[in-house]
């Protein structure tokens, strides 16, 4: 995976002034555009789509200084009008061109990115590969945004508002692993971008051929492998840190990859204020 996403890199460098499609080449590459771009913004803290943004405002920032015309910078950076260039070059760089070109910065350039792999060891991952055939999520859902770090207020407020006895009804119609009530994230945004919305689930697995009671929302779960990693610990920054390492240190090391697919965690057991916990993180993966 280390080795695919260098030669990513390389792409980008060689085609910033075309449009960078990443498909063909992740099949080149051996891996998945699904896979590659999670493994992208855990790895570099940034979209892979930002990242080219990024690298292109960076080249074009040079340009700029150097007094070529706005048009032709835009279009050799892949923008077809100097507004849309101009936008670009803001986000990135927090001023416009002609600002720029005026006082010469300030810029905010971003260097071509260099993976390297270092296993350390240090996150404690207790993992298992499991098999399982097609099963069906079941519960309570809504619309979140994606926090990294942290308690999720949004997902706390929307279990806070279903009554009591709503969670021993719906934990009591679990008929498969994973058992008992689960945190299911699902339509995530490819490039796991903070403050994106994704659908929160809070509910449980049951067999394919359960039928649903119609005040529940439904998510259909393919056959597939499903990688499980237990952790133990203050929750839920535990449960966060065992997350990010499934990338910088299991991934990288194991003949595994992600594919589509919702993410459970499954709570074995808890502290009863919540401090700590022991959780099961199922991620959908197959073989690389």
């Amino acid at each position: 995976m280390i080795t695919a996403l260098n030669r990513v890199v390389s792409f980008i460098e060689e085609h910033l002034g075309e449009q960078i499609d990443v498909v063909d080449l992740t099949r080149e590459l051996g891996t998945t555009e699904y896979h590659l771009r999670r493994m992208f913004s855990s790895l570099a803290g940034m979209p892979l789509s930002e990242y080219i943004r990024r690298r292109r405002m960076t080249v074009a920032a040079a340009e700029v200084l150097a007094g070529r015309d706005l048009l032709g910078i835009a279009v050799s950076c892949g923008y077809g009008s100097t507004e849309a260039f101009n936008r670009a070059f803001r986000a990135v760089h927090g001023i416009s061109p002609g600002e720029a070109r005026r006082h010469g910065g300030p810029l905010h350039p971003q260097t071509p990115l260099r993976f390297h792999l270092t296993v350390e060891g240090n996150t404690p991952m207790e993992t298992r590969i499991t098999d399982r055939p097609a099963f069906r999520l079941i519960g309570h859902a809504a619309r979140v945004p994606l926090i990294h770090q942290g308690a999720n207020e949004h997902i706390q407020a929307h279990i806070a508002s279903l009554p009591e006895t709503e969670h021993a009804r719906v934990k009591a119609l679990s008929n498969t692993e994973p058992a008992g009530l689960l945190q299911v994230s699902a339509d995530v945004d490819p490039d796991y971008r903070e403050g994106t919305e994704l659908t929160y689930l809070h509910g449980v697995a049951v067999s394919a051929d359960t039928t649903a009671p119609e005040h529940l929302s439904v998510i259909e779960v393919p056959a597939g492998d499903w990688a499980v990693f237990r952790t133990t610990g203050p929750f839920p920054t535990a449960l966060q840190t065992t997350w990010a390492a499934t990338a910088t240190e299991w991934f990288p090391s194991n003949p595994w990859r992600l594919r589509p697919g919702p993410s459970l965690v499954a709570v074995l057991d808890r502290a009863p204020d919540f401090s700590s916990a022991t959780t099961e993180l199922w991620l959908p993966v197959e073989r690389a």
